[in-house]
């Protein structure tokens, strides 16, 4: 069985293109060749920054010949039928053969497909890889039609067996397969033969050339944090450069240089910031202080002076970076220690979005947010409306404007030179957080309104506007906003109504957008003063309007109906992120749902406590039998009720019991209804599913002792109420209804 080579050989590729395009290389040839019949042992795909590697171990030297039967229409069947027949099969009249079937007599055709050389087979599925390749980017070159990431320049394909090497016979757009490749383009720029893949990638390492990206990535990290041990310094451990890095190079050579003094006392995050994006550079650190001292750079060859020529450019250019840095820093800090007054201001000249004002008019949404949520969360309301009247100056900088992915963190700095407390400091820096399911979470009170007032920011201005997400589009990113105002209530423990401020800032981006005339403009401030006093919309809206004497505007009459939907959609959408969040922690989604479907669905703090003692109580053995009593219960009332046209909701009296097992169930439901309820008040769910778990036992009994559906039609009433009083005593904890099985 042969073994396959392909390399595809070509200019520089873009070090983000490359892991992507091994792995698309080997997907869409093996699933070529094993289409067309050739089974392999084992593949794997290697890049380089000017080649993609395929090796196929273990190929069949050939497709097998396969042996179809078909099934055709009855012998006697009109004559279009037949020669449609025919065309699909790929035969003449005269090869169907007529069998006898239990309905009667039908034609039937054997279709043979001989088996094809692997070469032959090879060839098709490689051009096919090749003009339909998934790059994100591609481009022509000459006159050619073929397009690639960068200029194709060779192609070697060859199958490889105990008789040697042989050449697939292949050819695109006037490129050859051959059996040859170069080594690296400096140091060894000369083509060589190969004979397979263990002889390809020996040969390419004589040339220079490392062919695995993670034995370049070794190389680089061990050379570098061994030169930085030497000098009593560390690498700032960076992975995602250093997988870009090891794409940019073929044969990585390291060298470590030091930052000119006058740059050190830049924060050790600008110094980082620049290195890495402008210069692809590692930084290196002094453990002892914490600063940024010396940098690590990785070229692409060796040289006579050992690199040093190299690391005196990459030093003179690194110095004119970090000079402008040095620059927008000290700029920056004259402005902040006045107050960054000038940058707020400037921020009204910066547009959020076109249907939702400037970044000035958001940071007023958010500091009233963050002033209404501050009590909740037991911090200070003037410092939280302080931080978030502050916390996007820095976007108005020099040195945002820069780096931009430094934004918060040079707000922190900021700040601090502003003599700002320090927790308006930390929120500065902290109120993006959590970007990500892995990202850190603010613990810091003022740091978590200020979060918090962000993202529902964002979200209720996106909801006001009909912006939402659809389908796999979401680019405001909102289901990331609406995951992190989910981590920031449930890992600070955050008892609130969510729906509360949903409802309040929903008002808010309406009095931005509809709040031209004083009438509305005053009776919207009245309304978001009573819902976040008393939180329930409805009664918060009839009070303001009831109080009003005069000609309700028509928009408010509108504004009256349409609000409660979109706040009810936007709650919806942050419980199906949360279903997201709930099901990676092993939670079953039918029990989220069965929670959800409760009172106090919008605190979801107390949602999630009860889904997980519900989640825990469902894989007990108590838990599994209730539920199932549960079921019987609900199914069996369910049809009385559906069949009778009532509802079997009051009246159960156990002085019409008949046997001692529903006396029992009466007994412990009476119990149980008082424990379950006074632990559920309580927010004890662990003691109210040891409630139900009581309740496990007595419903068993009942139901292998007793017939529901007695001949005695008061007996039957009794015992459908019974059920209807277990049904009420479980639904204390969760709708059990929309838990399967």
């Amino acid at each position: 069985m042969p073994d396959l080579l392909i390399e595809l050989f070509s200019e520089e590729i873009p070090a983000r293109m490359q892991a992507r395009a091994a792995a698309d290389l080997k997907k869409r040839m093996t699933d070529g060749l094993v289409e067309a019949g050739l089974t392999y042992a084992a593949a794997h795909a290697l890049s380089t920054p000017r080649r993609l590697t395929l090796a196929v171990d273990g190929l069949l030297a050939e497709s097998p010949t396969l042996r179809e039967e078909r099934k055709g229409p009855k012998v006697g069947a009109p004559d279009k039928a037949v020669e449609g027949f025919l065309r699909g099969a790929g035969i003449s009249r005269d090869q169907l053969e007529e069998r006898e079937t239990p309905k009667g007599a039908v034609y039937f055709a054997t279709i043979e497909k001989t088996g094809r050389p692997a070469a032959e087979i090879i060839a098709e599925v490689l051009e096919t890889t090749i003009r339909n390749f998934p790059w994100p980017k591609s481009m022509r070159w000459g006159a050619g039609s073929l397009r690639w990431v960068r200029p194709l320049q060779s192609i070697l394909c060859i199958l490889s067996d105990e008789g040697g090497a042989e050449v697939v016979p292949f050819e695109i757009e006037g490129l050859k397969a051959g059996d040859s490749t170069r080594g690296h383009r400096f140091m060894a720029p000369d083509s060589f033969t190969v004979t397979g893949f263990e002889d390809y990638s020996a040969k390419l390492k004589r040339a220079y050339v490392i062919l695995h990206p993670a034995e370049r990535e070794a190389a680089i990290w061990h050379d570098a944090t061994n030169q930085a041990f030497a000098g009593g310094l560390e690498v700032v451990e960076d992975k995602g450069l250093l997988t870009e890095v090891a794409g940019l190079v073929e044969w990585p050579v390291v060298l470590m240089g030091k930052i000119d003094d006058d740059f050190l006392e830049l924060p050790p995050e600008v110094l980082q910031t620049s290195m890495k994006e402008h210069q692809k550079f590692f930084s290196v650190r002094n453990p002892k202080t914490g600063r940024i001292e010396g940098f690590v750079t990785v070229a692409n060859r060796e040289t006579a002076d050992h690199g040093a020529t190299i690391l005196a450019g990459n030093q003179k250019v690194l110095s004119a970076r970090l000079a402008d840095a040095k620059f927008f820093w000290e700029n920056d800090l004259r402005v902040a220690k006045e107050g960054m007054s000038s940058w707020t201001e400037a921020l009204s000249n910066v547009t959020f979005h076109n249907k939702l004002g400037t970044q000035a008019e958001r940071i007023e949404r958010i500091a009233a947010l963050a002033r209404e949520l501050a009590p909740v969360l037991g911090a200070d309301p003037d410092l939280a409306e302080q931080a978030a009247r502050v916390a996007k100056a820095d976007l108005s900088s020099e040195m945002v404007y820069e780096f931009p992915e430094l934004q918060g963190l040079m707000g922190r700095y900021y700040a601090e030179a502003a003599g700002l407390p320090q927790e308006v400091a930390n929120a500065c820096e902290q109120h993006y957080s959590p970007l990500g399911p892995s990202d850190d979470v603010p613990s810091e009170k003022i740091s978590v309104a200020v979060a918090l007032a962000d993202k529902l920011d964002t979200l209720t201005g996106f909801w006001a506007i009909d912006e939402k997400p659809t389908g796999s589009k979401d680019p405001f990113a909102l289901r990331r906003a609406a995951l992190g105002v989910i981590r920031l209530v449930l890992e600070n423990d955050i008892r609130t109504p969510l729906d509360q401020h949903i409802d309040t800032h929903l008002l808010r981006h309406e009095l931005e957008q509809n709040g031209d005339d004083a009438v509305s403009a005053g009776l919207m401030r009245d309304m978001i003063k009573e819902i976040a006093e008393h939180g329930v919309f409805g009664s918060a809206v009839r009070t303001v309007l009831d109080a009003f004497d005069g000609d309700l505007p028509k928009h408010m009459e509108e504004l009256k109906d349409s609000l409660p939907d979109v706040s009810r959609d936007l709650l919806t959408f942050f419980h199906d992120r949360l279903k997201v969040f709930l099901r990676d922690q092993g939670i079953r989604h039918d029990v989220i749902d069965a929670c959800i479907a409760m009172d106090g669905n919008d605190d979801l703090t107390l949602l999630v406590k009860r889904a997980r003692a519900l989640e825990a109580f469902l894989k007990t053995e108590d838990g599994e039998n209730l539920l199932q009593g549960f079921k019987r219960a609900n199914n069996i009332l369910s049809q009385a009720e559906e069949k009778d046209g009532v509802e079997y909701s009051f009246g159960a009296d156990k002085k019409f019991a008949e046997d001692d097992s529903e006396i029992a169930l009466f007994d412990a439901l009476e119990l149980g209804e008082g424990a379950i309820s006074s632990a559920i008040e309580a927010e004890d769910f662990a003691a109210a599913m040891g409630g139900m778990a009581a309740l496990r036992a007595p419903i068993d009994a009942f139901f292998e002792a007793v017939q529901v559906n007695s001949d005695k039609e008061i007996v039957r009433r009794n015992r459908l109420n019974l059920l209807h009083q277990i049904r009420a005593v479980c639904g204390q904890v969760a709708d059990l209804t929309r838990l399967e099985g």
